[in-house]
Parts: C-alpha cells; sequence; structure tokens
C-alpha cells in the first residue's frame, strides 16, 4: 500500500494504482474518453489530466501515470495530486475545445444523443464558445457489417473499438491509418467485422461514431422503459437490461456483472430482439383435416382432452422441454405429466450422458465463470466455446492473455480467437491423455488448477451412437480433473451447455421418471406409434418429420420447426414476457423479468399448463405464480438462493472418475453449426438471418 494526498485528502491505496484510480477512490471524479478499466491504456485522449504537486509545471495524464511513479516531499510527504486547481480547469477546457473542433453538430439525429459522454463531459468540462471557425474535416463511413452503424466524421480517436477487438474480442481487424488530421478508424481492408462481441464497441465509443446499426432512428433512451433481466441465448446467463417502447422490445443492452459477463454481452444477445416480434405465435391453433386453423383456448383444449381421453394413458403420454424454458414452466408441465402418471419427460439433447442419478456436479461448470481465470491449464472436450458460449470464450482468453495459460482442444479444430494446441477430435486423444501420453499430459499432470471443458457435443452423440460414450467422457474428465497435483478447495471439472433451460431442467428432474425415456427415444416411440400424444415445451432442435400418429402439442412462441408439425399450438411468452427463473451452465440462479406482455392472446407457459390441468381433471396445486414458486422452493431450496452458487464436492468428481470406462471408438465436435440460428427468436430474426449469411460467406472466401 502507499500514501497519496489527493485534493488534500489522505489516502492509502495499492501502489500499482493509477493516478485515475488513487482519484476515484478519494471520491475525486476524473473525465476520460479513451481509458476504459477493462481494455489497455492509450493515453490518448487527454481528458484525465491532473496536477502532481512537485511534478513537472504541467498536467499529467492520470490514466497512464502510478501511484507509485510519483516522488515523496522533500521531508518525506506522501505524495500530493491536485484534480480541480485552476491549472487543471483550463488543461480539461482546451482538450474539450480541440475534441470538438472538428466535430460536428449531429445531436439532433445522433441515436448517441442523451448517453454521450461527450456531450455530458462538454456540459460539465468545457466552455460555451469554442475559437476555431475553420471547416471541419470530412470522413468516409466504414462498412463494418449489418450490426454496426458509423459515422466517423464523430470520432475522437480514442481507439477504445480497436483495443476492444484486438485484446477481449480476438481479431486484428480494426485499426488506425493515417496521421494528424488525416487518421482515421477502419477496418481491415474495409470488411465486416467476423467476431460474435463485436456489438460491445456501440457501448464503448464515447461518442456516436458507432452506433446500433438494427436500432439507428428507433427511439430515444428517454422514451424506453428499462428492465434488469437475464440473457437466455446461451447457458452463461449474461445479465442485461431490457430497454422497452409500449410492448415491443428496442434493445437489449449488458449489464455489469463481473461473476457472469463482466460487462460484455454476445451479439446474438444484444441484436435477438427483431426476432422477439417476428413470426409470433399470438393465438391458439387446431389442425382440421390436416390444416392448422385459429380456435380459442376452449377448443384447444378441448382438442388435447380428447386426444388424452382416447390414449392408453402412463407412458404413452410424452413430453419434451427445449432450450428456452424457464424452470417454473418445466416444473408446472413436469407436475402435469405426473398427474397423468407418465414418466416420459426430459430437457437433455438427444443421447445424452448426463445420467439423473449423478451427482450435481456431474453436469455444472463447478470451477465458476469467473474461475476460468485462475486456470494454469486449459483442456477443452468436444465445444467450440466461441459459438457456444461467446462471452465465455473471452474469459477463456483473457486467461491466456493474462498468464499464458496453456490450452488444448480435442474435438474440432476451430479459431477460438486464442493459440490451442490441437490433440485430435477422437476418443482416443482423450484416453492417451489419461494415461499419460504427450505433452500436454505432462502440463496437466503439474497442474495445480487444471481446468477441463466438457462440451455437449462430448456427452450427447445423437441416434447412432449410444450414451455410453458422453458418460465415459465425463469419467474420464473427472480424472484428469483430479490429478495429483491439484490445489486443495480447487474442482476443475466444468461442463459447458449451449441451452438456458438444460441446468435448471436436470435440477427439478425433468428427466425420465418411472418407466420414461429420453427425448430421443421418445420420438423414436412416437415413429413407431407407441406414443400416444407428446408435448413439445417449445422444443424445436428434433427431426420431428417421422412421427407416426402421435398427437403433438405444441407450447411455444413462434412458427418454427414444433409448430409445423403440431396438432395443436398453444402460443407462449418469450423470456422478456414473464418472468421466470433460469440456472446457468455453473448452477447459478438467476431471474429473468418481464419487460412487456405477451402478444394476443399468448399466455405465461405455467399458465397454460394450469388451465390444461383443470380441463383434464387432474388440476395443479397452485393458481398463482408466487404460489407455484413456493412450491417449487419447497422441493428444491436451492433454487430461491438467486446468485448463489452451491460449492461443488471434490469426491463427487473423484466418484465420476471411478466408472468403469467401455467406449473404444468415438468422435468430438461442437452441437452449434451456427451460432445466429440456434433458437426460434435467433431464426425468425432478420438481423441474425442477415448475420448468418454475411458468416457463411466469410468461411467460404476463407476456404
Amino acid at each position: 500500500m502507499a500514501n497519496i494526498k489527493v485534493d488534500g485528502q489522505l489516502i492509502d491505496v495499492p501502489d500499482y494504482y493509477t493516478l485515475m484510480q488513487a482519484a476515484e477512490a478519494a471520491g475525486a471524479e476524473i473525465p476520460r474518453f479513451c481509458y476504459h478499466e477493462r481494455l489497455s491504456v492509450a493515453g490518448n485522449c487527454r481528458m484525465c489530466l491532473v496536477e502532481v504537486k512537485g511534478g513537472p509545471p504541467k498536467p499529467q495524464a492520470s490514466c497512464a501515470m502510478s501511484v507509485k511513479d510519483l516522488r515523496p516531499g522533500p521531508n518525506g510527504e506522501p505524495p500530493e495530486m491536485f484534480t480541480n486547481t485552476p491549472m487543471v480547469k483550463k488543461a480539461r477546457e482546451g482538450v474539450m475545445e480541440f475534441l470538438l473542433i472538428n466535430h460536428p453538430l449531429d445531436c439532433p439525429i445522433c441515436d448517441q444523443g442523451g448517453e454521450c459522454d461527450l456531450q455530458d463531459q462538454a456540459m460539465a468540462y468545457g466552455v460555451d464558445k469554442n475559437r476555431y471557425h475553420e471547416n471541419k474535416r470530412a470522413v468516409e463511413d466504414k462498412h463494418l457489417g449489418p450490426l454496426v452503424k458509423t459515422a466517423m466524421n464523430r470520432c475522437i480517436h480514442c481507439t477504445r473499438c480497436v483495443r476492444f477487438t484486438t485484446e477481449v474480442a480476438g481479431i486484428s481487424e480494426m485499426g488506425l491509418l493515417g496521421r494528424g488530421e488525416d487518421a482515421e478508424i477502419t477496418s481491415y481492408l474495409e470488411r465486416a467485422l467476423s467476431s460474435e462481441l463485436q456489438g460491445n464497441v456501440i457501448d464503448l465509443c464515447p461518442v456516436g461514431a458507432l452506433t446500433s446499426k438494427p436500432y439507428a432512428f428507433h427511439a430515444r433512451p428517454w422514451e424506453l422503459s428499462k428492465t434488469e433481466s437475464i440473457d437466455v441465448m446461451d447457458a452463461v446467463g449474461s445479465n442485461i437490461r431490457v430497454d422497452a417502447r409500449g410492448r415491443e422490445v428496442m434493445r437489449i443492452l449488458p449489464r455489469v456483472n463481473d461473476a457472469i459477463n463482466e460487462e460484455w454481452i454476445s451479439d446474438k444477445t444484444r441484436f435477438i430482439w427483431d426476432g422477439l416480434k417476428s413470426q409470433r405465435l399470438d393465438r391458439p391453433y387446431v389442425r382440421v383435416n390436416g390444416k392448422l386453423k385459429p380456435a380459442s383456448w376452449d377448443e384447444a383444449f378441448g382438442a388435447i382432452a380428447k386426444a388424452v381421453k382416447a390414449s392408453a394413458g402412463g407412458n404413452r403420454l410424452g413430453a419434451i422441454a427445449g432450450d428456452l424454458a424457464a424452470v417454473e414452466d418445466m416444473f408446472a408441465l413436469k407436475g402435469l405429466m405426473r398427474a397423468l402418471g407418465s414418466g416420459m419427460t426430459d430437457c437433455r439433447p438427444p443421447m445424452s450422458g448426463i445420467d439423473p442419478s449423478m451427482p450435481r456436479a456431474a453436469y455444472v461448470f463447478n470451477p465458476t465463470i469467473a474461475g476460468i481465470e485462475e486456470a494454469d491449464a486449459i483442456l477443452i472436450i468436444g465445444a467450440n466455446p466461441r459459438k457456444e458460449a461467446a462471452v465465455l470464450n473471452a474469459r477463456i482468453r483473457k486467461a491466456w492473455r493474462q498468464k499464458g495459460t496453456p490450452i488444448a482442444v480435442i474435438g474440432d479444430k476451430a479459431d477460438l480467437t486464442y493459440p490451442v494446441e490441437y490433440l485430435g477430435n477422437g476418443f482416443d486423444a482423450l484416453t492417451d491423455l489419461v494415461e499419460g501420453k504427450g505433452k500436454f499430459a505432462d502440463v496437466l499432470a503439474k497442474a495445480q488448477k487444471p481446468l477441463i471443458i466438457v462440451g455437449e457435443g462430448a456427452v450427447s452423440h445423437g441416434v447412432a451412437l449410444t450414451k455410453q460414450i458422453g458418460r465415459d467422457t465425463i469419467a474420464l474428465a473427472a480424472k484428469l480433473a483430479t490429478g495429483p497435483a491439484v490445489a486443495e478447495g480447487w474442482t476443475g471439472y466444468a461442463l459447458l451447455h449451449n441451452a438456458a433451460a438444460r441446468v435448471g431442467g436436470i435440477d427439478i428432474g425433468f428427466v425420465p421418471g418411472k418407466g420414461g425415456v429420453c427425448s430421443l427415444d421418445q420420438l423414436g416411440l412416437a415413429r413407431k406409434d407407441e406414443l400416444d400424444v407428446l408435448f413439445l415445451l417449445g422444443a424445436d432442435e428434433y427431426d420431428l418429420d417421422y412421427t407416426g400418429k402421435t398427437f403433438i402439442v405444441y407450447i411455444g412462441t413462434h412458427g418454427d420447426k414444433g409448430a409445423h408439425k403440431a396438432d395443436v399450438i398453444l402460443p407462449g411468452a418469450t423470456y422478456t414476457e414473464k418472468s421466470g427463473t433460469y440456472v446457468n451452465t455453473e448452477g447459478r440462479v438467476q431471474m429473468a423479468e418481464r419487460a412487456t406482455f405477451p402478444p394476443g392472446d399468448a399466455k405465461e407457459d405455467w399458465a397454460i399448463f394450469r388451465a390444461l390441468s383443470a380441463v383434464l381433471g387432474v388440476a395443479l396445486p397452485y393458481d398463482s405464480l408466487s404460489q407455484l414458486r413456493a412450491k417449487l422452493y419447497g422441493e428444491f431450496p436451492h433454487l430461491a438462493a438467486l446468485d448463489q452458487i452451491a460449492p461443488a464436492k471434490l469426491d463427487d468428481i473423484r466418484a465420476l472418475a471411478k466408472a468403469p470406462i467401455k467406449t473404444k471408438i468415438a468422435t468430438y465436435s461442437s452441437t452449434v453449426a451456427d451460432f445466429y440460428l440456434t433458437n426460434p427468436i435467433a431464426r425468425a430474426s432478420a438481423v441474425m438471418g442477415e448475420c448468418a449469411a454475411l458468416s457463411a460467406g466469410l468461411k467460404q472466401a476463407a476456404e
């Protein structure tokens, strides 16, 4: 620790603190444009100038000077800095005047208006007149793709966007060309950006040079109602803010949560909002003479009741939950199925090796997302984190940048934005590591905090193979995570899910019950006409072309695959239209809040099951969401502990490692083929469709 005086106030701060951090610790406000706490220091805007006593007779950039750089007084007095002297005030006014020399007066038409750092700081630190009357320079706007809109006349060359794309996103596609007044920020050969995190430059830009292209000219920030919620586009559970006007979501922004997403979100999370209103199901439908026709809720429930009554009941009734289902919705559907005597429920991917009898540590990301930074060796099995969890992938890159953490991959050979040692894509590569063969085996053996990331592509293998491959992969991964050198208290086994509903569904037991079978086997029974009624709770990621004569009830939000095959469609609510609980891949319980209301006659999914249960004569024992949650928390108390993670038991991981291995040959690959089109909301989004087409074009050009 070091002593420093800030505006006469003596404080203790770590000696590696910058003067800006020391000033903020003392409660002094320092304006800035180029500085950002998660990016490297550039020191090129000069707005953060302060006066240092005993230093050079000129103001100093507080972001680029640390406390240990200051000298004590002649008698050993602590160093002293000032943030509000006449010298500092005049310097800041001069800097602001320079910044505004070429900045156009675009405020009336700029989307950054109302939340612009330049506006705010010009008011707080600028002057009322400008002494420059020369013509302003003009810069041609750049094409960065369908997501980021450019107005480069407004750029002040803070280089935040360049540093973010290079350091965090891991793409070297932006830079600064030219010198002096000819300098300009541009992309490489003016091509579209290829990162799944590129939308974050919109938040980073302190002026209106980079704004959201899909949101352009749609709304002003003061018109929007703001709701803090949770993202469900992947299993990371990024914290977001949903901005809506009336019944329409206008944009989605990140919230700061250092334990999960820091302050970044993926492009799918940010730009998915146009899909929330496209191709929506807003009324029930019933198939009559082979065609779906609009119906009332009573008619739809009557058709379902007729099908259930005609069924033999019990395990002739099945239910599959999709990737976006909330815990409350699955809990209600599970209650309905059990009341009807069926154990046919599942929320896992096809042929998953995740056994419900396994301890919870077997299917969560035990080291936590923030814990990635502590790992001293990382092995990725059957996953592509860049596509499956872009924000988590940025955390892995951060660990590599900060500590040079060695990383190896078994599975798809892909550009993950950081260097990796590719070990192959077969089961034999994993067994070689366990047997101590190869250089990376030595790295893992010596690692005190090894991190073994197992993707869904490693534990679920579709139709042709069995669940045993997934179980054997889990066992070998657990063995690698519990090596002899592992530090006390470290649990390095981590299962990376790619669906927001997965962990919560397994937690509440939305898995096969007595006599029940998994999701893929249910569809197999349907093909053989051995399943009478099948409920699909937003389950669209399955091949439903061959379901025989099975009566399909689809509860969902969009006219996607499940709706096309359904005999009855019941319109539900999206994650922005209901209050729902989600458990992310690390086992953290979070709550998504309602920002708008469902369109037309659509209802919250749990309410649909409650109403249907009464029609079927097995009324569920709750009438409101609060009553449902009371039942839910009574059965599963850990779901009431919001934003908490139950610590994993290392003994549970060791027990997994003892399972006998039966697999001889298998291959691993990611389950996500297209980052932009992974769920019904994404497939309904025109913006995501444009991004997918651009991504496919860039990939083809690279090949």
